[in-house]
């Protein structure tokens, strides 16, 4: 296909969002934006007690409000399946099946939908709905040492690694540090709250949404309501955040309900305070690192354990003991995930779920470890590089962790850091350096793609992906255009439809990987076809592809990206506020498609990051088993404010050629900025004030309780 005008190196060059445009002017229409005729409006209700039965919902008087035209609830629901198995190989939460009986599990639990003709009355017609319950005693207490926790059977991740003799090694080692850290509940936050339109068109199910997979709710969507994949169609093309979130939830289950019974288009959106109960987050997590070293740093043994939470009603675990099992050796290796069941909303994945909170224990101990043994941070980590995977033996598929440090340090200048904490000084402030390794799995899955050749000279790409703001569709397109050795402006790339077959969600930084190797082997394809005809007919050419054979041809290996994470903070000692000033982020994510966007995505990592260390968290009243200030007033995110000088590259010069199996090349950004970011923050609060924090977030409060007599305060 190759031709006079053809070319080829777009990726690994800048662009601009292809859609940019649309977006910043508004003709980008979000799920709760796009117009139907005869459009209702839906508005859940959601318990006022955390765990209890409902004697009554007493419906006859909002139903006579103006404008209501049904009210839904356990009494009247339509029923689905809640037993069937969901498209990544589990039971779904009943969360996303609502009004099936009368038990509440938590508070915020969806016990009502009041349906109406504008949202306005939908909601006056909900906030008047009276529901009584019959109250049980509620727990929502998450602590360390409680007797019911266990460690889970199967699941995503594997509960419990181990090699060697843990108790031995701890003995014999010559340094030994056991220390306790915790996190606590967080939330996504993303900017556009979660939305979707269902109606029936001509006996199919269309759902307008916004989510991390079309294909992926199209799917549930269709065992819940018994119906065949071809009779539901779900679409979502664009979506303003996601961090995992966006997934199947009970807003578009209660919109489909309905519509259903009404035969009209239902549109649900959900308020942020709604969302703090109905849309996951990130487990609150206590876990436990014990390290034994010789003299020189070398380990012998490592331990991590971590705790979370579940709800009584779905298991879900944070597998937060995981990342260890990447980034270093020891001769005794053992991690463990534990879970614990309370009268609490189930959690959820949450940008770099295990690895996040993970990783602050685990890098937050290593920096404690390098001051017991009097190594520097930097130097400790090279000397516990592992060879091969510390758990698995299997080879690295590219392993640039210490390139990652070596550049980061000399940008950063760290060579100039004193080690000793507490001496530099600017008037209040005290200032301090820290450092934090980051990793994160790049995996892929089987995905679907078409391309067609346009009779006009253009080329179209049809592929069930998301673009939650990763800048996915510009990737995609920059792929396409260099497979094609044509010029971007040419290609057109369409997502966000099940119509257009299986694809990867954009989850676990694996999107833009799985989705890249199906729209290459379709090019390809595409291409054989092309080269075998005189010309392109009016309906033009189109091939298609599926990877779930090739993927099958990958040899089993440690396929990560990594990163070294540098941060400098201000601790004021009258007020105990912190303030990071820099940050620096080093990353080895082999091919990186677009600078421009992936640039975006790790600085949004590491600003998230400040966030984690210094600001979120959710904090759950025991009394009423709720959250306190659920909302963006109450549950603060880092703001422009909060957010320094932020650079984030990436190591050049090193092609990750050692995964030869993989053409693709990618391993995935969207995830591994924020992982080590808060470790490196808290660490450098550590140089600041001679003071470890081992509970997040570091408030001014527990700043100022902890530096009290510490050096420099």
């Amino acid at each position: 296909m190759t031709t006079a005008t053809s070319v080829k190196g777009s990726v690994g060059t800048a662009h601009t969002r292809v859609e940019g445009r649309d977006k910043v002017t508004g003709a980008a229409r979000y799920a709760g934006e796009i117009p139907f005729a005869e459009l209702a409006h839906g508005w859940l209700v959601l318990s006022t007690v955390a765990r209890g039965r409902i004697r009554s919902v007493e419906t006859a008087a909002v139903l006579g409000m103006p404008g209501v035209l049904t009210v839904l609830h356990h009494g009247n629901a339509p029923h689905v399946d809640r037993d069937y198995i969901g498209l990544l190989g589990v039971k779904p939460d009943p969360t996303v099946a609502p009004f099936q009986d009368d038990r509440v599990p938590h508070m915020g639990w969806p016990v009502a939908l009041v349906v109406a003709e504008t949202s306005e009355q939908a909601r006056e017609a909900a906030e008047a709905l009276v529901v009584q319950y019959d109250q049980e005693a509620h727990d929502v207490a998450f602590s360390t040492g409680r007797p019911d926790a266990y460690s889970p059977d199967g699941g995503f991740v594997q509960a419990v690694a181990e090699k060697g003799d843990l108790e031995s090694e701890l003995a014999r080692a010559a340094v030994v540090l056991d220390a306790e850290y915790t996190t606590p509940e967080e939330h996504h936050s993303m900017m556009e709250p979660h939305a979707a339109t269902a109606r029936w068109d001509g006996g199919r199910l269309e759902v307008v949404d916004s989510n991390q997979g079309a294909i992926w709710v199209a799917d549930e969507l269709a065992k819940l309501f018994s119906l065949e994949p071809a009779a539901v169609r779900v679409r979502s093309e664009h979506v303003g955040g996601g961090f995992g979130s966006k997934g199947v939830r009970v807003h578009q289950v209660a919109a489909v309900m309905a519509s259903t019974v009404l035969q009209r288009p239902v549109r649900v959106v959900l308020t942020r305070r709604q969302m703090f109960s109905l849309t996951g987050y990130r487990s609150p997590t206590t876990q436990r690192i014990r390290l034994g070293a010789d003299a020189d740093g070398r380990l012998r043994a490592l331990e991590h354990r971590s705790l979370s939470l579940t709800s009584t009603v779905h298991e879900f675990v944070e597998p937060s003991a995981g990342v260890a099992r990447a980034l270093y050796d020891a001769d005794a290796h053992h991690t463990l995930n534990e879970v614990v069941r309370l009268d609490v909303p189930t959690p959820t994945w949450m940008r770099a779920p295990g690895e996040a909170p993970g990783s602050f224990a685990l890098e937050a101990a290593f920096d404690e470890l390098a001051e017991k043994c009097g190594i520097d941070p930097i130097e400790l980590r090279a000397r516990n590089e592992p060879e091969t995977g510390p758990v698995s033996g299997l080879p690295f598929a590219g392993r640039h962790l210490l390139a990652c440090f070596q550049e980061g340090a000399r940008r950063f200048g760290w060579a100039d850091r004193d080690p000793r904490p507490g001496l530099r000084r600017e008037g209040r402030w005290l200032l301090g350096t820290g450092t934090a390794a980051a990793s994160f799995p790049a995996g892929a899955a089987p995905s679907t793609a078409s391309v067609t050749a346009e009779a006009d000279g253009t080329f179209t790409v049809r592929i069930a992906a998301s673009d939650i703001g990763t800048g996915a569709r510009t990737a995609l397109t920059l792929i396409a255009a260099d497979e094609l050795e044509v010029a971007p402006d040419r290609v057109r790339v369409l997502i966000g439809d099940s119509d257009f077959g299986p694809a990867m969600i954009a989850g676990g930084s694996m999107g833009t990987r799985s989705w890249a190797w199906a729209v290459m082997a379709a090019v390809r394809e595409l291409r054989e076809q092309l080269a075998l005809g005189d010309g392109i007919p009016p309906e033009g050419i189109t091939a298609r592809s599926d990877t779930a054979a090739l993927l099958g041809t990958l040899e089993p290996k440690e396929r990560h990206s990594f990163g070294a994470q540098f941060a400098e903070v201000a601790v004021d000692v009258t007020t105990g506020e912190v303030r990071v000033r820099r940050m620096l982020g080093i990353f080895s994510a082999g091919r990186i498609v677009n600078p421009l966007t992936a640039r975006s995505q790790l600085v949004g990592g590491m600003t998230w990051g400040i966030s984690m260390a210094l600001h979120e968290e959710a904090v759950r009243d025991d009394a009423s088993g709720g959250l306190v200030g659920a909302d963006l007033a109450g549950y603060h995110v880092a703001a422009h404010a909060d957010v320094p000088h932020i650079e984030a590259d990436w190591i050049h010069g090193h092609a990750d050629d050692s995964d030869d199996d993989d053409p693709v090349g990618i391993k995935g950004i969207g995830e591994i900025g924020i992982v080590g970011a808060a470790a490196a923050i808290a660490n450098a609060v550590w140089h600041a004030t001679g003071v470890r924090h081992r509970n997040l977030p570091i408030r001014p409060d527990r700043v100022l309780r902890a530096t009290e007599g510490a050096p420099g305060a």
